[in-house]
């Protein structure tokens, strides 16, 4: 497909494509022969136009490197990287319709609030008035018109994060790279910015890709997620998808808290399967799309998808209260199960709740059909 550049106005057409960036097979190793660092390994990912798509995963997982190749600031070892169906796995940074916010933010101290903003359109040789009418609408869109005369070095952290947004999207980029841009910020600032960026997708219609550690994070601004490990994508949906239907075990156990139990398969349909926990219990459990397991497997439940109960014959689970921790919101329970295992219940609390359980007591745990999940793994 045929890309028109010009110098003063970046790339100007793209054939249209519901795909804003396709990574076909992509592979990235740094070093060579036995030195080698495999950092990507056949990654493949569709990302959809106008979405706000999350890379997420531990140090180390790949997920930054993805971005730099995306970026231009890496090339990949093999595989495609297209844009709108172009390939531009190979062309340099500046001629790819992507901005980049980095975790430092990269301003300039000497310049003003409205001159950092411009600056990328003034390196493009736009017209003077274009530049004042783009950084004008780019400071209304963060909300900083007030501001626009002060130097970056004079406002907080939380203004600089908007002043490096809105000089990324001045250009009006195709798709905007987030790699941890709130990493720096306070937790409370943190969660003010995070409504900042899912609003600032929305209304721009850009593609953001957004890379963090954090899953609070990712569940609370994205579209999708992908979590990676190791090199690779482990799975890749909504955030409650990801969630409540963990295809993996590394998967369940890095987003929030999750209990573990062992058990073997009675029987299956396309969704659910019977299992037969270690316990002696019965449970229905959801299954991975295109999962039929078989024998032995590993099933996972949410704590706030189960509650505690009297040791009776309903109970899927018994065992001795081991501990309970306040944690204002919620109360977590701690369940002592007898083969060893600590089995954890999450209840919200409410005003004026008594506890109704005592530490030392034995207890059961219950949890409705198909709050377990059977894992592939």
């Amino acid at each position: 497909m045929r890309v028109e550049w010009r110098p003063e106005r970046g790339i100007e057409t793209l054939k249209p494509s519901s795909l804003a960036v396709d990574v076909r097979s992509v592979t990235k190793a740094f070093g060579a022969g036995q030195a080698a660092v495999m950092a990507l390994d056949a990654v493949s990912v569709a990302i959809r136009e106008n979405e706000f798509f999350t890379l997420l995963g531990p140090s180390g997982c790949g997920k930054t490197t993805l971005l730099r190749l995306i970026a231009g600031f890496e090339f990949p070892t093999d595989g495609e990287i297209l844009l709108h169906g172009e390939d531009i796995a190979l062309l340099p940074p500046f001629l790819r319709p992507v901005n980049t916010v980095f975790q430092s933010y990269a301003l300039f101290p000497h310049m003003t609030v409205g001159q950092n903003i411009g600056f990328g359109l003034e390196m493009q040789d736009r017209p003077k008035r274009e530049v004042e009418a783009r950084v004008d609408e780019m400071l209304r869109l963060v909300r900083m018109e007030d501001l626009k005369h002060r130097k970056t070095s004079a406002i907080s952290g939380g203004q600089q994060q908007r002043v490096a947004l809105a000089r990324a999207l001045a250009p009006q980029p195709k798709v905007l790279l987030l790699d941890e841009p709130l990493s720096a910020l306070d937790y409370k600032l943190r969660k003010e910015m995070q409504d900042e960026l899912k609003r600032l997708q929305l209304e721009t219609g850009i593609t953001f890709i957004y890379v963090t550690h954090d899953q609070e994070e990712a569940l609370a601004m994205s579209d999708r997620i992908a979590v990676m490990s190791k090199g690779s994508i482990l799975q890749i949906g909504s955030p409650r998808d990801i969630y409540d239907r963990p295809d993996k075990r590394f998967v369940a156990d890095f987003i929030g808290e999750a209990n573990f139990l062992q058990g073997s398969v009675i029987s299956a349909t396309a969704d659910r399967a019977k299992v037969a926990l270690s316990t002696g219990t019965e449970t229905v459990a959801g299954l991975p799309l295109g999962f039929q397991p078989s024998g032995q497997v590993t099933v996972m439940v949410r704590p706030e998808h189960s509650e505690l109960a009297v040791p009776d014959g309903e109970a899927i689970l018994i065992g001795t209260l081991k501990n309970a921790v306040y944690l204002g919101v919620d109360t977590q329970f701690t369940v002592r199960l007898a083969d060893g295992t600590d089995f954890i219940v999450q209840r919200q609390n409410s005003r004026g709740q008594e506890a109704s359980f005592k530490v030392g007591a034995q207890v059961g745990v219950r949890f409705k059909e198909l709050a377990a999940q059977v894992l592939r793994d």
